[in-house]
């Protein structure tokens, strides 16, 4: 099994579900974003964002908002929760090959050590989601 990528700066867990999918580092990852300074400096990134660094990584993503429940969930999806008093700025998550959710800070609120994980079950509820195209 794949392991969890962690998150290393507070705002970088687009980053983290980024290199998660793509099976490389945080630090690549990061290289992938054309603001990488958002990670640490408090702003994140949107879904469009996501979809420009895994472009660059030769991927064809696209996102949508959610607007029904159940989600129809695969391998390297990535979604974004609402915020809550779990993840009071939201939280990007991605999807494992056996149903799990990597959590790129699923000890959050603690600072440190920031420490990844998988769980069965989404923190909060998701409003938008980062899929593959498909391809016909």
């Amino acid at each position: 099994m794949q392991e969890p990528i962690t998150q290393e700066h507070g705002t970088g867990c687009g980053v983290a579900c980024v290199a998660f999918v793509l099976g490389i580092s945080y630090q690549k990852a990061l290289g992938l974003f054309k603001n990488p300074q958002h990670a640490w400096e408090g702003k994140g990134y949107y879904c469009k964002d996501i979809i420009e660094a895994l472009k660059k990584a030769g991927l064809d993503y696209s996102y949508k908002q959610i607007t029904e429940l159940p989600l129809t969930i695969k391998p390297g999806i990535i979604v974004f929760t609402e915020p809550s008093k779990n993840y009071p700025r939201g939280h990007y998550l991605a999807q494992t090959k056996d149903n799990k959710w990597m959590n790129p800070w699923i000890n959050f609120p603690h600072i440190a050590p920031a420490k990844s994980g998988f769980q069965d079950k989404l923190p909060d509820k998701p409003i938008w989601i980062i899929n593959q195209c498909n391809r016909s």
